[in-house]
């Protein structure tokens, strides 16, 4: 048969940036719509992001791959894998051998995908990813080449203008929560034992927030027996700290000092963010390099936030041992919960259909509309290092029953 009046002929996917609970299912449920829409419609899947298109590695979804598309919405990660690849970075691209010296990687992609006959390209990723499409779809219409980009919102930060929720981020923070479900259990390993989970978050305390309520809400279900030692208490979380709020060192030693003396242990959770310029002013003037990656981005795992927290706290309350443990890899590698599947399979829908209309942009429930309606939202106002909203009500009550006071807004924010 021949596609439908006004079908793409052929169609690529791509999967780029750090995993979320949501790309393996989002490529499951885009080949799904197609097929359903129209089979004759051809489906490519770049391998390993961006760096696949530049090199021309990809996979061809057949008949097999179209009827077992549906397995891959139980699945996390990547089926056709990541990579972190800026297009406008050329050195970069030069040194991991995906360009030439001398080429541009933005017009090696743009002819890889003219050459390949593509009519409508799916990013799944953060800012940094569905920017880079839509940067190339601009270069290819000067180049009198029609391609429609429409991404769908990748992080589990959740700190995406103007997208309301991003997809796997709720998956995320209930994972982390379970993560955390385990480690606190090591607080009866040592007395005095501080327990820091860092949890994922560069620019925006969501994730941080929304697993500390997750876990708690989880908690406030078990039985407890306070008669042989297992006490909520013990087990709650004592401080949530988050780059959207500033941190009183000296305060917070002496509330959770109080917290350590009664309970024999503390429990932290804070954003990878949290702190890190503070962290970077130090290493910068004690004359270290600050190590990043591709985009600029300060590589957070080796800057570690978690365990300056741990050093600078955990003198201020007297704890004998302390923990930082970090449920990041752990969440974003889920597969999505329920919740998080209904959102993806809303949302490609909604990308499939404007792919049709030609109508380019990153699809989501727009917060700058009135009832935060779902669409291609334009790509010039995709940005990424949107804060959490700290005014939020469900926080400042649970700040409010752990007894942390509630801060003023941190100044970068």
């Amino acid at each position: 048969c021949t596609p439908q009046s006004g079908s793409p002929n052929r169609v690529a996917i791509l999967t780029a940036g750090g995993l979320a609970p949501c790309l393996s299912s989002a490529i499951g449920f885009l080949i799904e719509e197609y097929t359903m829409y129209d089979p004759s419609i051809e489906i490519i899947c770049f391998v390993g992001g961006y760096k696949g298109l530049l090199k021309g590695e990809y996979l061809t979804v057949g008949a097999e791959e179209r009827r077992m598309a549906s397995v891959l919405t139980h699945h996390g990660g990547s089926s056709i894998g990541n990579s972190r690849v800026k297009l406008t970075n050329a050195k970069d691209c030069v040194k991991r051998g995906l360009v030439q010296e001398g080429e541009d990687p933005q017009k090696v992609a743009a002819d890889m995908l003219v050459k390949l006959g593509i009519d409508v390209l799916h990013t799944i990723g953060g800012d940094d990813t569905n920017t880079a499409a839509a940067d190339l779809a601009a270069y290819l219409r000067k180049n009198d080449y029609a391609l429609t980009v429409v991404g769908l919102p990748k992080t589990i930060d959740n700190d995406v203008y103007p997208i309301r929720l991003s997809l796997g981020a709720k998956t995320a923070a209930e994972q982390g929560a379970l993560f955390f479900r385990n480690v606190v259990n090591e607080h009866s390993s040592s007395p005095r034992m501080l327990i820091v989970h860092e949890v994922m978050g560069r620019h925006c305390g969501w994730l941080t927030a929304a697993t500390a309520a997750s876990y708690r809400k989880k908690l406030k279900t078990e039985n407890m027996i306070p008669g042989l030692g297992l006490n909520s208490d013990q087990l709650d979380v004592h401080g949530i700290y988050i780059p959207e709020m500033t941190v009183d060192l000296e305060a917070e030693g002496k509330r959770l000092r109080a917290i350590m003396d009664k309970h024999d242990c503390v429990n932290l959770f804070i954003s990878e963010g949290a702190g890190v310029d503070d962290i970077i002013k130090r290493m910068e003037a004690a004359g270290q390099e600050v190590p990043r990656d591709a985009f600029g981005h300060p590589k957070l795992d080796l800057v570690n936030p978690g365990k300056y927290f741990a050093e600078q706290i955990g003198k201020e309350i007297g704890a004998e041992k302390t923990m930082v443990q970090k449920s990041g890899y752990f969440a974003r590698a889920s597969a999505p919960n329920e919740e998080d599947l209904a959102l993806i399979k809303d949302c490609v829908l909604k990308a499939v259909e404007c792919a049709i209309l030609k109508q380019g942009g990153v699809v989501g429930h727009d917060e700058d509309t009135e009832n935060n309606e779902l669409r291609a939202c334009e790509f010039e106002r995709i940005a990424g290092g949107k804060p959490f909203n700290i005014e939020e009500g469900w926080f400042k009550a649970m700040l409010a029953e752990i007894n942390q006071p509630f801060t003023a807004q941190a100044k970068s924010h």
